[in-house]
């Protein structure tokens, strides 16, 4: 290469790796010379000058991986361009690490969480595929597309990278990604038209394809022979095939017409058409029979990212002169990545090693062309609202007015309908019909089905972004009744007889293998049933057994009787005639019990007993006073005695099987549950009624002044709405539910159906089930009260000079009453 500048200048050598038997490996070379002639004359100043060493990958990553050996060793090249791959990709970001030379790379490596860390020595020189992914995203937040089949190459780097990113995106935009499909290009057209024959079967008509540009031509010409471009499906095409649609035959752009496509922005510029004409009189001369109407992307990313190399190095030569080979990797990289420019692609810039995207072409093809119908990011021609917005923030990229009129394939001007309908089975029964009434009017021959659980369902369905129809199906055999258990239903929704099912539908593991639940719109666990308390005049004798009774009676009087014992020598409250003693004793022990004695202690002894016994009564009347108040408000019943009977609700026998009751009795109704706890298990009746919360809320409402609830533990996870598994309304109804949970809609409508008398109905009838105290739950009181007395009396009798001049006295009497009646006894 010859330069006219007379400065004597440094040659940098940079090898260039790409498929020269490739239409594109051939443009991208052409536009890399270019971008070095072009830099070189306007820069003629610099007093280093690029060196360009081309090598033949052949398609084939092994010959890439020995190509740059043979650049790295013999050549010594100090960067390299090229990996068009995702294999070459690979292989030359490790070599480039290894030997410390900056590898500027036409593919990305397979995604990987850490790719990002692992190549720090890579460059991509073309935009990653996540910004793809988000203007795919956009595009559908615009049509409110919530269903897609994905259509991609799967033995090509086209295919595998994208759908890490894809699957990403729409997880966060609740897109759901209905079918995967993929067609190798190795594939026949007959295994083609039998993908897309199954592809015709699917209730999703939103296809986005992300295949190689030479498989495009064979998979849209058989999808027009099978009518697959016609009114009512939506083609989405990414840029990795919509950027080489000019260089695609007539006859296949007339096949894809109405697709809508994505392609990567280049600016239009005076430099860009000087540029295209140049390569195209050269591609005349070199290759008659290739003709190049306008420039690829990845020509027009290699030529500004020569020019960002060739600037990098001048700045790496003129600060870093006297630096070692070894080093200068490091310090081009980082110029390199600190290099920005303006370029035919518009901003180029390399941040974190990557291309910052400029953006994509929303294209649609009319005819024999593409029609720019809007960008992503927004342009600010385009609109009136804010203008372009920051990539990260792609939920306001898109609006329906930065869009020209679309044509659809078919020719249809009209957006394709994103509306879905739904056949919802819902269960028919004989009670409760506050949450699910199925009602048949013979006159008008129509079925009206009521309920909150319906007026749930319904409006979480009208506040979701799209429209869903639906038609209720009530599931009944020919005699009107319910046809089956729960189980039954729900299964019809497996077996795609239903979309949903609507209605009072228990969340329980088993049904969760066949089918998703959203989440539940009702109380959790269950409950149990029983009459209030009747009118007990000794009731407040049952908190405590008869054991305990008298074990604290028993108690009361042997403190009272130490106090009396420790304080008599000293405190004349204490003294008295020996009725008067006794008296004190019961009044001071008893008197414990309410706090209220008045008698002042003297001596610290006893003191200590009382503090201790303050302790235990404090405890003890605690305790009687919580369990009084439960049993004046809860029956206490012995579910396990013999002769007792459980109810539960026809048709929800698991629930009460789980609880491991005997003796037990099916009932349907509200009505039938107050008959039968009325009369009572020794009357045919039942003690008590086992079933969810939300019945027994709908019970209360209407009889919560006879019967009360004793809450149990969460047995059951509460209703739900029941769909197919994958199902995109079951992330938007619950997030629904959520906002009517918040909001307090739910409970406005619980009052409306009656299954709550108050909003703190449920938390002022809900108790534990109290049971009688026994002497075996205060057994450690007891030990410490009785210690600490017997401790106290120790003491006393140890150091108390006026009890030991007491019992001294006493003895002396009883010595002296002893002589006497020897003297009595003796013969005179």
């Amino acid at each position: 290469m010859r330069y006219d500048s007379p400065l004597v200048v440094e040659e940098i050598h940079v090898g260039v790796i790409l498929d020269m038997k490739s239409r594109e490996g051939r443009i991208v070379l052409s536009c890399i010379s270019a971008a070095v002639s072009d830099f070189y004359q306007l820069h003629n100043h610099y007093s280093t000058r690029v060196v360009l060493h081309s090598r033949d990958s052949k398609g084939e990553p092994l010959h890439a991986l020995s190509a740059a050996l043979n650049l790295l060793n013999d050549i010594k090249v100090e960067a390299i361009i090229g990996a068009q791959t995702s294999m070459e990709a690979h292989l030359l970001a490790d070599l480039g690490e290894a030997a410390k030379v900056p590898v500027m790379s036409l593919s990305e490596p397979s995604p990987s969480p850490l790719n990002d860390n692992k190549y720090p020595f890579r460059i991509g020189i073309i935009p990653d595929q996540t910004s793809l992914a988000m203007a795919i995203s956009a595009i559908f937040d615009i049509f409110k597309w919530k269903d897609v089949t994905l259509v991609y190459d799967e033995n090509t780097d086209y295919g595998k990278n994208i759908i890490p990113a894809v699957v990403n995106s729409f997880q966060e935009t609740n897109v759901c990604i209905a079918h995967t499909s993929s067609i190798a290009a190795s594939s026949t057209n007959e295994q083609i038209i039998e993908e897309l024959h199954k592809l015709m079967e699917l209730k999703s008509k939103v296809f986005v394809v992300h295949i190689s540009h030479l498989l495009v031509p064979r998979l849209f010409l058989n999808a027009k022979k099978l009518g697959m471009m016609s009114e009512g499906y939506v083609w989405i095409l990414t840029s990795s095939s919509m950027n080489f649609l000019h260089s695609m035959n007539s006859n296949v752009i007339e096949s894809m017409e109405g697709v809508l496509g994505l392609k990567s922005h280049i600016p239009a510029s005076t430099g860009l058409q000087n540029l295209t004409s140049r390569l195209r009189r050269k591609f005349y001369m070199e290759y008659p029979n290739m003709e190049v109407t306008e420039l690829s992307p990845y020509g027009i990313w290699a030529y500004d990212a020569t020019w960002v190399l060739a600037e990098a190095v001048e700045r790496t030569r003129s600060k870093n002169s006297t630096k070692s080979f070894s080093k200068h990797g490091v310090v081009l990289l980082k110029e390199i990545l600190q290099t920005g420019f303006k370029g035919l692609s518009g901003e180029v810039q390399y941040p974190d090693g990557k291309l910052t995207s400029g953006g994509f072409e929303i294209v649609n093809v009319v005819g024999k062309e593409e029609r720019t119908v809007g960008f992503w990011p927004c342009k600010e021609e385009k609109t009136t609202k804010e203008s372009c917005m920051p990539l990260n923030n792609r939920r306001n990229l898109l609006f329906t007015d930065n869009l020209e009129t679309i044509n659809w394939p078919g020719g249809s001007k009209r957006q394709l309908s994103s509306e879905i309908k739904l056949r919802i089975g819902v269960p028919v029964k004989v009670g409760f019909k506050e949450l699910v009434g199925v009602e048949h009017d013979l006159q008008t021959n129509r079925t009206y089905v009521t309920g909150f659980s319906i007026d749930v369902f319904e409006t979480a369905i009208k506040a979701l972004p799209y429209k869903v129809h639906y038609e209720f199906f009530p599931f009944e055999n020919a005699n009107g009744v319910m046809a089956g258990a729960y189980n039954d239903l729900v299964y019809q929704v497996y077996l795609k007889n239903y979309d949903a099912v609507v209605g009072d539908t228990t969340i329980t593991s088993n049904r969760s293998q066949y089918v998703d639940f959203t989440i539940p719109y009702t109380d959790l666990g269950v409950g149990m049933l029983v009459p209030n308390e009747e009118d007990n005049m000794w009731i407040f004798l049952k908190p405590l057994s008869t054991g305990l009774w008298i074990t604290s009676a028993g108690f009361f009087i042997l403190t009272g009787f130490i106090v009396w014992l420790i304080e008599r020598p000293v405190n004349v409250e204490f003294q008295g005639t020996r009725w008067q003693q006794i008296g004190t004793i019961f009044w001071f022990s008893f008197s414990t019990l309410v706090f209220a004695h008045r008698e002042r202690l003297l001596n610290n002894l006893a003191k200590f007993v009382v503090i201790i016994w303050v302790f235990v009564v404090l405890i003890l009347t605690s305790s009687y006073t919580a369990t009084l108040a439960s049993m004046m408000t809860v029956k206490q019943i012995q579910l396990n005695s013999r002769g007792s009977y459980i109810g539960y609700q026809s048709g929800s026998l698991g629930v009460i099987m789980n609880l491991n009751f005997k003796g037990i009795k099916p009932y349907r109704s509200v009505e039938e549950y107050a008959d039968a706890l009325s009369k009572g298990s020794k009357h045919g009746g039942v003690s008590a009624i086992i079933d969810e919360v939300p019945y027994i809320n709908i019970f209360l409402a209407k009889y919560s002044a006879d019967y009360s609830m004793i809450k149990t533990k969460s047995t059951t996870n509460g209703f739900a709405f029941v769909f197919h598994k994958g199902s995109k309304l079951v992330h938007d109804v619950s997030r629904q539910i959520e906002h009517m949970r918040e909001e307090g809609k739910l409970i406005e409508m619980e009052k409306t159906w009656s299954l709550r008398k108050t909003t703190l109905m449920s938390e002022e009838a809900t108790t534990t089930d109290p049971s009688t105290l026994d002497l075996y739950s205060f057994r450690g009181l007891f030990l410490v009260t009785g210690i600490s007395s017997a401790f106290a009396l120790f003491l006393f009798l140890i150091f108390s000079t006026t009890f030991r001049y007491l019992i001294r006295k006493q003895l002396q009497l009883i010595g002296r009453q002893l002589q006497r009646l020897r003297m009595y006894s003796c013969p005179i």
